[in-house]
């Protein structure tokens, strides 16, 4: 059996599998909220479940995720100018914080309003916040002004990867891929 302390030249496979399902389930939040439909509408229904869902699932695998990144060893970092080592490392926090506090301004959003979180496929439904509805508003805003700033976060990432591996050819990329 591998040693997973040890220094490797890529991610371990679970720490590719966390990156990868968070990347698809952010992906299937974005998509969920910006085409489910007027406000009634089964379409809605549907697409806001399928958004609370994939939430509920980032914020899971993203605690999951934190714990692995501690418990097993990454590899070590590429060369390169201290300014983009600490561009890449305030990029991975903010992601990190992300992954982390939007679904949970999502469930609070929520339960402040008096509303468990419900995710029907599942049957689950939970609160984890009691209601107040003064915040409700404050909390819809902070959780619609990050997750539009993350648009650009998020892209930023996603260039930066394809920036190291078709013009600087290191192996940036292809340590996290599958």
């Amino acid at each position: 059996m591998k040693n997973i302390l040890a220094t490797q030249p890529r991610y371990n496979r679970p720490a590719i599998a966390f990156h990868w399902l968070i990347v698809l389930l952010v992906a299937l939040g974005y998509l969920a909220i910006e085409i489910r439909g007027p406000k009634g509408t089964d379409s809605r229904l549907f697409w806001t479940n399928v958004h609370f869902c994939a939430g509920t699932l980032v914020l899971s695998l993203s605690i999951l995720r934190v714990l692995w990144r501690f418990a097993s060893r990454r590899p070590d970092p590429l060369p390169q100018p201290p300014v983009l080592a600490f561009l890449a490392k305030l990029s991975h926090l903010a992601l990190y914080l992300f992954t982390l506090a939007q679904p949970l301004l999502g469930i609070a959003f929520v339960n402040m309003g008096g509303h468990p979180v419900t995710i029907a496929p599942l049957g689950i439904s939970f609160t984890l916040f009691d209601a107040n509805p003064a915040l409700r508003g404050p909390l819809k805003e902070a959780h619609e002004l990050i997750g539009n700033s993350f648009y650009f976060v998020i892209g930023l990432h996603a260039l930066a990867a394809l920036w190291h591996h078709f013009v600087k050819r290191d192996a940036t990329l292809r340590r996290i891929l599958p």
